[in-house]
């Protein structure tokens, strides 16, 4: 008979890390309707795109509100109110983020969790093999880079996908255009490589926050970083496709040694 699965962990401990990296080319599920109005506590749903509703949330709403504010995460922000929003985040209650809400504020809340991870985005191990990409060119530093991004748990990998997809879409915004009408709309400013420079230290990280040396880099560091995270965001959308060749060679494999999980595959699609 066929397995009937809610999450990867009721598989099995001995499952092929292989499921887990099937997950690069996984489709975003889209979160249910939601409406304004009483917080309330959410359940995890391990089986959904694995990215923080905090991370998601951001985006969504600077996507939605912020795309044309100039010096978007390079402007100040109200402490206050940025540190009440993570404290609401932090009980894990649906915090509803509209209009009514600085995009400032919410700038400053997504850096804010990005730097304060216990475990960086990109982990600390991977630290010096991402920062050896920058002294390679061309084709075969991204290829290096997708080779690297395979290697990311798939919460990593997700979330940094969300999140490049989304610096994509800010730098597509920096300069000035103009609408049918011929009226100019104010671009926000953030090219590629301002992004690259504000999110870089963040997303990238040699110490956890508060050890010793933690934010002291030297300059080498510091422009590899930036160098890096630019790729990331320019590549994004070629660096996370898995080939259909890649694809096939997986499932072989999985086929000789995880046969039971090809129809949680399926199933999932």
């Amino acid at each position: 008979g066929a397995m009937s699965v809610d999450s990867i962990t009721d598989l099995s401990d001995n499952a092929s890390k292989l499921l887990e990296a099937l997950q690069l080319s996984h489709p975003h599920e889209l979160d249910p309707r939601r409406i304004p109005g009483k917080k309330k506590t959410l359940s995890l749903n391990p089986i959904t795109w694995q990215v923080p509703r905090i991370v998601d949330r951001c985006c969504t709403h600077i996507e939605t509100h912020g795309l044309q504010t100039v010096g978007i995460f390079r402007v100040g922000s109200s402490k206050k109110r940025v540190q009440q929003l993570r404290e609401e985040f932090d009980q894990g209650l649906d915090v509803f983020l509209d209009e009514h809400q600085s995009v400032h504020d919410v700038a400053a809340l997504l850096k804010e969790f990005l730097r304060d991870m216990p475990d960086s985005l990109i982990p600390r191990e991977l630290y010096g093999a991402f920062l050896s990409t920058a002294t390679m060119e061309g084709q075969a530093q991204l290829d290096a880079l997708q080779l690297l991004l395979f290697l990311l748990p798939p919460c990593h990998s997700d979330t940094l996908h969300r999140l490049l997809s989304f610096l994509g879409e800010v730098a597509r915004h920096a300069e000035h255009s103009w609408d049918p009408d011929g009226r100019e709309i104010p671009g926000n400013k953030m090219t590629v490589s301002n992004l690259a420079t504000v999110f870089g230290p963040n997303i990238l990280q040699k110490e956890k926050p508060g050890e010793k040396d933690a934010g002291a880099l030297n300059f080498e560091d510091s422009a590899a970083i930036i160098l890096v995270l630019q790729r990331l965001i320019e590549h994004h959308q070629t660096l996370f496709m898995v080939s259909p060749e890649m694809q096939c060679d997986v499932l072989r494999r999985l086929f000789q040694t995880d046969p039971d999980v090809i129809d949680y595959l399926l199933r999932r699609k």
